[in-house]
């Protein structure tokens, strides 16, 4: 027995009953003309089938009668507004539903499921000790019929338990059999939005190309984890022909934080070099588990199908591209939590060719790569080789575990390194062991100090730096906050001034409030930077990283900079925001800045060499 409430003039009854679903169906409506229409339209065709004027918040009907009551979009044509008279109408209509449905029966809503209604509905039945399930029936896949998702909310009736506060809530998406159980009515309204957005980004996607680059995570079914990062990308510069309309390309495990990948501009060149008119670039997560590039591509055809451009042919095969035809290596050696950073791992993945990294990465910005190490392929002792019938084929999946020191991953790291042709005397030559002092605060590659003799390195990550990194040659390593820091530098300035060469600071800033993500405000204020210069010797050199958005603060800081050093020197980064400021406590030039610039650049460019020192 079912009951339809607010039938209308809808046709859903009457097909119900031709497909023989079921016979005893009686359906009311508060409209009288509606109900004489529908009585009319029915005739004799449909004998056991009834049309009843009655109100829905005030039914005939005696207690448990019917095993399931039909709503198909009266709940939402009710519930317009959340004003005090529209809930209460609602409540009641709730009320009688409970009253004329049986226990084990259900109250099945069609629904669009606009948030305050699918809360509503959620809350009431859920406190009432129901199971709530929500199905998606219909998506952006019936893109002729529907632009929003159609949803039905399943509500079984259940008695309730007296002091039971336990509820059972589950989603049924529509591209799965298996619901998920969700923790509360909430998460339950957010999974179904998140639906919703999906929809009409497939709908506005399929009608217009996009000028801004459009990203979203395609997550776990289990897990409910990120699984995919894609980003579509329309390059309108390309005019479609039917081989290149759309393309989806997979970016090698590990490579997503690359310039090519990992940046709005690079993504475009990417789209643009490859010839197509959309591109859709897929990140994989470290957290997840792949089959090659035969299983992604089986698991994202029919999703990525969803976000094809207008005109694409029917049935075009679109093909799936990648660097070298592999999802690449990404093997995780540690994962831990940092006190001051949170979450972290270090990881070794594949680069182009045979070269290998390994990386640390703040998981609270997983694209920003926070130090990385080139790794070396193992070498057999000098004047030893091995014999033919050792050699073993390298595994392609197994990174080497050896550290090239003489690497440096960022543009940044290199000119801070190259400055060192500041200081007076000869320049600074690897394997130098002299008694010149270094203070190095902060991230200049994981080996930068290495070879510049007597090195003291402060760590705020506090993580297992030495252990993952090769870290040796640094004398001295503590792992600090940037208040100990402060002090650190006025105790040096107070016993022990004019020690130092040169004082490096590549630290970063926890305040995402503040326009300056390097350093922290506190370190280029007056009286700290006065400490610093106490402590530097008189033809010394301190370099700074500064990484500052903020236009009026950056002009404060040069300002302050230049009060407490005569001598400043500035060197921008190509395509960054960092900018390394080398200043001098001592006005007087040793050197034409011409030349120094020439020597500077010259160095740069030994750095960028292979296997360079």
């Amino acid at each position: 027995q079912v009951l339809v409430v607010g039938c209308g003039n809808s046709e859903l009854s009457e097909q119900m009953y031709d497909v023989g679903m079921c016979e005893d169906i009686v359906n009311i409506d508060i409209s009288d003309a509606v109900i004489r229409q529908m009585q009319e339209r029915k005739g004799s065709k449909r004998p056991k089938m009834r049309y009843l004027l009655m109100d829905m918040l005030q039914m005939d009907f005696p207690d448990a009668h019917f095993q399931v009551v039909l709503d198909k979009g009266t709940l939402d044509a009710v519930l317009t507004n959340e004003e005090e008279a529209t809930l209460a109408k609602v409540d009641k209509m709730f009320a009688e539903i409970s009253r004329v449905l049986q226990v084990g029966g259900r109250y099945l809503c069609v629904s669009l499921a606009q948030a305050h209604v699918l809360k509503k509905a959620v809350e009431y039945f859920s406190q009432e000790g129901w199971v709530v399930r929500v199905h998606q029936v219909a998506g952006s896949g019936d893109k002729q019929q529907f632009v929003l998702p159609v949803f039905v909310y399943v509500m079984t009736k259940f008695r309730k338990i007296p002091g039971s506060a336990s509820q059972i809530l589950e989603i049924c998406p529509e591209e799965q059999d298996k619901p998920m159980r969700v923790e509360s009515a909430e998460r339950l309204v957010a999974a179904v939005k998140d639906r919703q957005h999906y929809a009409l980004l497939c709908s506005q996607l399929s009608k217009t190309p996009c000028r801004e680059q459009v990203s979203l995570d395609l997550c776990d079914k289990e897990s409910g984890r990120p699984r995919y990062t894609l980003h579509v990308v329309d390059s309108l510069s390309v005019k479609p022909s039917r081989d290149n309309h759309f393309a989806i390309f997979i970016i090698p495990q590990g490579r997503e934080t690359e310039w090519l990948f990992g940046t709005e501009e690079g993504r475009r060149q990417l789209a643009a070099s490859a010839g197509f008119g959309r591109l859709v670039t897929v990140a994989l997560h470290r957290e997840q588990h792949y089959e090659g590039m035969a299983g992604i591509q089986v698991e994202l055809s029919g999703k990525v199908m969803e976000l094809a451009p207008p005109g694409l042919p029917a049935r075009q095969q679109v093909p799936f591209l990648s660097v070298g035809g592999d999802i690449g290596v990404r093997t995780v050696r540690h994962r831990d939590t940092s006190p001051l950073s949170g979450e972290y791992v270090v990881e070794d993945v594949k680069g182009d060719g045979t070269s290998y990294f390994r990386r640390l990465i703040f998981l609270r910005n997983r694209n920003v790569v926070q130090s990385e190490a080139r790794l070396l392929a193992p070498m057999p002792p000098p004047g030893q080789k091995k014999r033919r019938k050792d050699k073993k084929k390298p595994n392609p999946a197994e990174p080497p575990a050896a550290i090239d020191k003489s690497y440096l991953c960022c543009e940044h790291h290199k000119a801070m390194v190259a400055g060192l042709c500041l200081l007076g005397g000869p320049d600074p030559l690897p394997g130098d062991e002299t008694s010149s002092g270094r203070l190095c605060w902060g991230h200049v590659g994981p080996h930068a100090p290495a070879p510049w003799g007597r090195a003291f390195l402060a760590k705020v990550a506090h993580v297992p730096f030495p252990k993952w990194f090769g870290a040796g040659g640094w004398h001295e390593q503590w792992e600090r906050d940037h208040s100990e820091r402060l002090d650190c530098v006025a105790k040096l300035a107070a016993e022990a001034p004019a020690q130092y060469d040169a004082v490096m600071f590549d630290v970063d800033s926890k305040d995402l409030t503040v326009g300056m993500s390097c350093p922290p405000p506190a370190f280029v204020e007056k009286p700290f930077l006065q400490k610093v210069k106490t402590i530097l010797k008189p033809e010394g050199v301190f370099v700074l990283n500064l990484v500052c958005r903020d236009a009026r603060l950056k002009e404060s800081v040069l300002a302050t900079l230049r009060e407490v050093f005569p001598l400043l020197y500035a060197r921008r980064i190509e395509g960054e925001v960092n900018e390394i400021l080398f200043c001098q406590p001592s006005s007087e030039r040793r050197r034409d800045p011409t030349e120094l610039g020439t020597r500077a650049r010259a160095l740069e460019g030994a750095l960028r060499r292979p296997g360079a020192p």
